[in-house]
């Protein structure tokens, strides 16, 4: 009989694939773990149990969250749900808005910050520019491009087939405009045309060969021509898909009938997409031409302009980008999402997106060696984490990107590529997520349940979900506010002790005895699984043998709780050293080592030695965990 003592001394490699159960040989089956569910991952190797996530407010219904960040002083979270825009300042709700867009619509929207100013694009709904004036000041406009000498600077773009050519009756005022062929439409009316460089604004619609316009600028002449286009964006060709800032330029990625086209605006003059004669500054409009579709779904401003489309990715380089300078050359074919927009984040120099299949998550990082970009996955250990993701955003005091999968869940990855991490847990909740941004240094979600919707956010001082909390100068017994959690069965944490748990009545509970503060809110699982052992021994693998665990020693920081299953079921284990049980009034924080007995003989396999599984509303972090066991062999 051997006895070996193995040790885990952290969890850098997070969840990893049940797949995976086979492959001891590899340094993330060391550092990995069966499941981790409710858990966050330090980037130095601990796992805690993650926050609670505090109730902040009731939303209308289906709702995007977006943050917006004035100044390091002003941040905000805006909230949009169909045809309404809220806007959160410390979790508090200061104004609403009306919005253009439904709740079908916001699944698509695309959206970047300049200054006080939010840009957001949807391919069906004119461009919109929402204004901060004050904290309760918002104002929603339509874009205007330039407008000088009559003439607008906006993109333009012939949409029928080139022989197509229109013939004016004049060359000022009121004109009418024949084509050879269909080109007009009814949604035409106030829409712009260029005849050899000659504005004139479509006025009246006869039939789709037939059109009144007014003569913005004076015409060349009479005759027909085939040098003639119409504005990019319109009701008639959709509007925007994508926009980022890069180099001093408006880019956008794309429009509803001109999928793989992107235009970048004057350098310093956003909103003028003045083509002019190709000077340095001038605007910039060019397709992307491939062997497969390339519609845009993202453009994005790294160390490159970054262009992401349903088929590839592209590089978009010139020092400085300039008519003359630009070059586009495509680097990776793994496409982007089609049926929403996810905006791609940046993590330390990488661009993190998610791929069309939605199975998995892509680094875009540009490699010295090669002067390409690479589209790696993040989530290659750990597949099943990934399931048709919906939103992510990236925490970067934790070091933490979350994604919301279509099912509800957030799948979590820690990411420190100095160190080589990236460690993937799993965070649930009564209910389902759909939403979730980063403002404030804090994360917001926005979670359904029962087919409510609410605004919540991780929060370090709650350890329950939907959570609230208060306190009372004078002890009492009745505690109310609880109307978003009728009927349903809470935890409460009063005076620092753990209290039966009730159904909310009314919007209240009412206690056994007074207490002076409280926090009540719905409960929710930590559970740490490790994968089977993988030891050779000198008469082989440990694999298919027989063995017998002797001792697990976990090692706890500041941890009030644990609930472990050794072999024998689940038990609480006292925290005896500090002489009081783990459910007492008042615990004290344990850090050190805790060493459990095991025993009886198991055939190894697929299951793991022990397993922690607890609905304590109270803190827990595992640090590491030494394993002594006996073999045969």
């Amino acid at each position: 009989m051997v006895r070996l003592r193995t040790y885990k001394t952290n969890f850098t490699a997070g969840e990893i694939s049940p797949r995976l159960l086979g492959r001891g040989d590899l340094r993330a089956y060391d550092n990995g773990a069966k499941s981790l569910t409710n858990i966050f991952i330090h980037p130095t190797g601990g796992v805690r149990r993650r926050p609670g996530l505090r109730y902040l407010d009731t939303l209308p219904g289906k709702t995007r969250l977006i943050a917006f960040e004035f100044n390091t002083e002003q941040v905000y979270l805006l909230a949009f749900s169909a045809a309404k825009m809220d806007v959160y300042r410390n979790g508090v709700l200061v104004v609403g808005i009306v919005t253009p867009w439904n709740g079908t619509q916001l699944d698509q929207i695309n959206w970047v910050q300049s200054a006080d100013t939010l840009l957001i694009t949807h391919p069906d709904v004119p461009p919109k520019k929402i204004t901060r004036t004050s904290d309760t000041a918002w104002i929603l406009n339509d874009w205007t491009f330039i407008e000088e000498n009559n003439r607008i600077y906006q993109p333009h773009h012939k949409f029928a087939d080139d022989g197509v050519t229109l013939t004016p009756s004049a060359t000022t005022g009121s004109i009418t405009l024949t084509a050879s062929a269909d080109a007009f439409d009814a949604n035409h009316v106030g829409v712009r045309f260029r005849l050899i460089n000659k504005e004139v604004e479509i006025t009246g619609y006869t039939s789709a060969t037939l059109a009144q316009a007014t003569v913005k600028e004076t015409l060349n002449g009479i005759a027909a021509t085939k040098d003639w286009e119409e504005q990019s964006y319109s009701a008639v060709r959709g509007w925007p898909v994508a926009i980022c800032f890069h180099q001093d330029r408006l880019v956008i990625g794309g429009s509803r009938d001109l999928p793989n086209r992107l235009w970048m605006s004057k350098s310093a003059d956003l909103f003028n997409f003045d083509l002019g004669t190709g000077l340095d500054d001038e605007s910039i409009d060019f397709a992307l031409l491939a062997d497969q579709v390339n519609a845009i779904r993202a453009v994005f401003s790294g160390r490159h302009l970054q262009v992401f489309t349903s088929g590839a990715e592209w590089m978009v380089t010139g020092e400085p980008l300039t008519p003359g300078s630009v070059q586009l050359n495509r680097q990776t074919r793994v496409g982007s999402p089609i049926d929403r927009s996810i905006p791609p984040r940046d993590v330390d120099g990488a661009t993190l997106f998610i791929p069309r299949d939605g199975a998995g998550l892509r680094e875009f990082l540009f490699t010295d060696v090669e002067q390409a970009y690479q589209s790696n996955d993040l989530a290659t250990l750990a597949p099943h984490m990934i399931s048709q993701p919906v939103d992510l955003d990236y925490h970067s005091s934790k070091r933490q990107l979350h994604v919301v999968d279509a099912d509800g869940t957030i799948a979590t990855v820690t990411i420190f590529r100095a160190e080589k991490v990236t460690a993937w847990s799993r965070q649930e909740t009564d209910g389902a997520f759909r939403s979730l941004s980063v403002a404030e240094n804090q994360v917001y979600v926005a979670v359904e349940r029962n087919g409510a919707w609410f605004l919540e956010r991780f929060d370090d001082l709650c350890n329950t979900d939907a959570a609230l909390t208060g306190t009372s100068g004078t002890p009492k017994i009745t505690w109310s506010g609880l109307d978003h959690l009728n009927g349903l069965t809470v935890t409460i944490l009063a005076d620092s002790a753990v209290h039966p748990s009730q159904i909310v009545n009314i919007g209240a509970v009412t206690l056994g005895t007074a207490v002076s503060s409280v926090e009540i809110g719905l409960p929710f699982n930590h559970l740490i699984e490790p994968l089977p052992p993988m030891v050779q021994t000198e008469s082989g693998g440990l694999q298919g043998t027989r063995l017998r665990p002797v001792a697990f020693t976990f090692r706890l920081y500041q941890s009030h709780a644990l609930r472990l299953d050794s072999g024998r079921g689940f038990r609480e284990i006292p925290f005896k050293r500090l002489g009081v049980g783990v459910l007492d009034s008042a615990p004290s924080t344990f850090t050190g080592d805790r060493t459990i007995r095991a025993f009886g003989w198991r055939e190894s396999g697929t299951d793991p030695l022990w397993v922690i599984n607890h609905d304590a509303p109270l803190p827990f972090t595992l640090l590491s965990v030494a394993t002594e066991i006996s073999v045969n062999g």
